[in-house]
């Protein structure tokens, strides 16, 4: 297998956003990938791979540079512990229907969740959020389908739902980030169990791609104030929801 120079950069800039701030690698890296002529079967697998390993990896650093609290007992190892239970069901149901669903209504879907979670986090900005595990758990099956169906919208979701719930936003990148690289790894154990005949000539470029950008984004978080990363995942989340159902249209 061979690294591919341009695949390499793309990977590295779109998982420097997404460990920045808990999301956007799959989001946005599926349709660039799409658009430059890969098949879903060779995208969406390679993604899950290479989010396996960066997942869990900026968890750790996240960890490390205390951004999160992530050690057995603490309320964010908790978070993290529920969020990756209910997402093992998600993405196994949505890796197991994604052949039946058309590709526009997975995009639509995923941007108007996303675009909606986005508006919430900036129109409550400031306000007081009672923390919620029931909000949680719904967090981790509705992005997990996300996941297993298109390789992305689990980021905008867990994130930006994780500051809807109480959870400050420093903290919410870091869990996401871990959450969604032991989803991936699921996600990927479910297409190697399926027929489908699946490509991996893309894992390797962005796989070192993604690895090469997650120390730098976890030393980002570290110096960035709470308040303004959640303003900064309220913004992104609206983003990309919006660039999502403009690709449908478009």
């Amino acid at each position: 297998m061979e690294v591919i120079a341009p695949i390499l950069v793309l990977a590295f800039f779109c998982e420097l956003v997404d460990s920045s701030l808990g999301m956007g690698y799959g989001t946005t890296l599926t349709p660039l990938l799409l658009l430059l002529g890969y098949t879903p079967a060779e995208v969406v697998p390679a993604i899950l791979l290479s989010e396996c390993i960066t997942g869990t990896l900026a968890g750790l650093l996240h960890h490390e540079f205390g951004n999160v609290e992530l050690r057995p007992g603490a309320r964010d190892f908790k978070v993290a512990l529920v969020l990756t239970v209910f997402s093992l069901v998600g993405v196994l149901l949505g890796v197991g229907i994604a052949v039946n669903i058309p590709a526009w209504a997975v995009k639509g879907y995923v941007g108007l969740l996303v675009l909606g979670i986005g508006v919430s986090i900036l129109r409550n900005h400031g306000r007081e959020i009672p923390f919620s595990w029931r909000r949680i758990a719904g967090l981790g099956l509705l992005a997990s389908f996300n996941k297993g169906i298109s390789g992305g919208g689990y980021g905008p979701v867990v994130t930006g739902g994780q500051v809807l719930s109480g959870v400050k936003g420093r903290s919410a990148i870091g869990i996401a980030s871990l959450a969604e690289g032991v989803t991936s790894a699921v996600g990927v154990s479910a297409y190697l169990c399926s027929a489908a005949s699946i490509g991996w000539h893309l894992a390797p470029s962005l796989l070192l791609g993604a690895v090469l950008s997650v120390p730098i984004s976890a030393y980002v978080v570290s110096r960035l104030p709470t308040e303004r990363l959640t303003l900064v995942i309220g913004g992104v989340s609206t983003g990309l929801g919006i660039y999502t159902l403009v690709r449908v249209v478009v």
